[in-house]
């Protein structure tokens, strides 16, 4: 009987040599991009629907608690070490954007004499919008600036634009400080119980920030002119926004066009900034019926946003 030759295929099987067994190989395990992929869904078979992976993207989330934590703190810490005053700017910047604003308005154009105490009018829509336009920048960056970490290691990437969202949060605390000031201290006639109602509105605008986070970190992977072209968006959507005046002066300012009109019916910072104005400025309720129908629309956002980012993960690695 002949015997296969070392090496030789046998019946088209490849033999192994005899000193193989008696020396075995350490092996690594082949990596390859499947490894982005949890191993339940690597199937097309087990493909997870819309709903599914929604709920995956809500429960990796609230599973990283200790990393998300981990990440606003790091994010903390290094704006801090950035700047000589660190975390203070948040209370130094909003106050000098009120001074630059109050000056334009009020003394080169001379339309913000009309409104009585008007820094703290302007400057109840440059705190949350501050903070909007904090979030949605640190979001749009947010998986990039990880790539390294990314390309390492597994893990669930919704977390980065999460991260980034809670750090505005911390950073929107860190502004009241000069607000509370300016009501007790300087304005005490417009402080009002309904001051209480600022967290529902909070609440409200971190769950629309959050769904433009994470949809827009999602895109900036792909296409990084998402960085450059959401700084213009946003500026232009600050000044198409009732925040330099009143939602009175600017229904007059847009009465004569009906898409300036639309715009400003659309435009969910319509209801958020005169929420805000309201509790703060005037001291009354907030615009319930707004605030309720941006909050609806803003849980479908997130819920989209979660499902397109869950749809393009696997890509990342490979793409960054």
């Amino acid at each position: 009987m002949l015997h296969a030759a070392d090496g030789e295929v046998r019946n088209g099987t490849p033999c192994a040599r005899e000193d193989d067994a008696a020396e075995p190989r350490a092996t690594l395990p082949a990596v390859t991009s499947r490894s982005e992929v949890p191993a339940s869904f690597r199937s097309s078979a087990t493909r997870p629907g819309s709903i599914a992976l929604i709920r995956l993207g809500i429960r990796e989330t609230l599973s990283r608690r200790r990393l998300i934590a981990y990440l606003v703190r790091a994010d903390l810490k290094k704006s801090g070490a950035d700047t000589l005053l660190g975390n203070v700017w948040w209370i130094l910047d909003p106050l000098l954007q009120m001074l630059i604003y109050t000056i334009l308005v009020s003394v080169i154009l001379g339309r913000g004499g009309s409104t009585p105490d008007y820094p703290l009018f302007i400057f109840a829509a440059i705190l949350p919008w501050k903070w909007f336009e904090s979030t949605v920048k640190d979001g749009v960056q947010s998986v990039v600036v990880q790539e390294r970490l990314i390309k390492q290691i597994y893990f669930p990437k919704l977390v980065l634009p999460v991260a980034a969202s809670a750090s505005g949060v911390v950073n929107f605390a860190f502004g009241l400080v000069p607000l509370f000031a300016m009501l007790f201290l300087i304005y005490p006639s417009h402080a009002s119980a309904w001051l209480l109602a600022l967290p529902v509105i909070a609440a409200v605008q971190m769950l629309f920030s959050l769904g433009l986070a994470i949809g827009v970190s999602a895109v900036n992977v792909f296409y990084r002119d998402i960085n450059n072209l959401s700084r213009h968006l946003l500026r232009f959507w600050f000044f198409l926004s009732p925040a330099l005046y009143g939602t009175a002066q600017v229904e007059k300012m847009v009465g004569k066009s009906p898409v300036a009109a639309m715009w400003f019916t659309l435009n969910p910072w319509t209801y958020i900034l005169e929420s805000y104005r309201n509790v703060i400025y005037y001291g009354t309720a907030p615009d319930w019926g707004g605030l309720g129908i941006i909050a609806v629309v803003s849980v479908i956002l997130v819920g989209l946003a979660i499902l397109f980012f869950k749809r393009v993960e696997p890509s990342f690695a490979k793409v960054l």
